[in-house]
């Protein structure tokens, strides 16, 4: 039962999109708890995906925990502003998601896996919140390198709402659109939850309970007729 009306926010018009810098925020370092560089260069083969699921600082953990994750990152996507703040991107006027940059081994890890922890991690059908985290930039928001990732991405949402409606749940309401830019948070905001462990560290987990079955992506074999 909902006793609040949280509203929905909504994107930024052309005109109250903040203008940014020409410059990165960060110079990106190593992962605290992988140990790998957040920015590469990565072994061959890496692969990258990035998602968004609401506050990024327990969703990085969340992925950064899973074997064959090369290394995780935090920062902002799917909007306009280049470079923004942390501020910035939580003013609602840069049009950017809190998203997680996942760089992989897809011999060690499918691309389909990361999608499990994706839409098994949070509530999708929320629209621009996460729980008491209202705002554009909690959307839920996959962005895809390529053909097949959107395929797959697909493939997963059309699957994860069969499974939610059965449970209750409406809509879902995430984004699945191609990767832009990527940009990456402040220093602080990276690993936050490796850095921050005591009582006050803020983790929201948001998961309906409701998992995508392991085979969404196999095909469905076309019926052969003989005449």
């Amino acid at each position: 039962m909902r006793f609040f009306d949280f509203g929905q926010p909504s994107m930024p018009s052309p005109a109250d999109i903040l203008p940014g810098r020409p410059d990165p925020i960060l110079d990106p370092g190593i992962h605290t708890v992988l140990g790998t560089p957040l920015a590469g260069p990565w072994p061959e083969g890496t692969r990258t995906a990035i998602f968004g699921l609401g506050c990024y600082w327990g969703a990085e953990k969340e992925f950064w925990q899973v074997p064959g994750v090369v290394t995780t990152a935090v920062g902002f996507a799917g909007g306009t502003t280049p470079n923004p703040t942390y501020r910035e991107a939580c003013s609602g006027r840069t049009g950017h998601a809190e998203v997680v940059l996942v760089a992989y081994d897809p011999a060690r890890i499918t691309y389909e896996e990361l999608l499990k922890v994706f839409w098994e991690y949070h509530d999708p059908t929320q629209g621009m919140r996460q729980g008491n985290d209202v705002g554009t930039q909690y959307r839920s928001l996959i962005l895809t390198a390529d053909d097949e990732q959107r395929r797959l991405a697909e493939a997963s949402r059309d699957a994860y709402q069969t499974k939610l409606s059965a449970a209750g749940y409406g809509a879902i309401s995430t984004e699945i659109a191609p990767a832009g830019p990527f940009y990456y948070a402040e220093a602080e905001h990276q690993q936050y939850l490796d850095k921050n462990r005591g009582p006050g560290a803020y983790c929201p987990d948001h998961r309906t309970g409701v998992e995508l079955p392991d085979d969404f992506a196999i095909p469905v074999t076309p019926v052969q007729y003989v005449d």
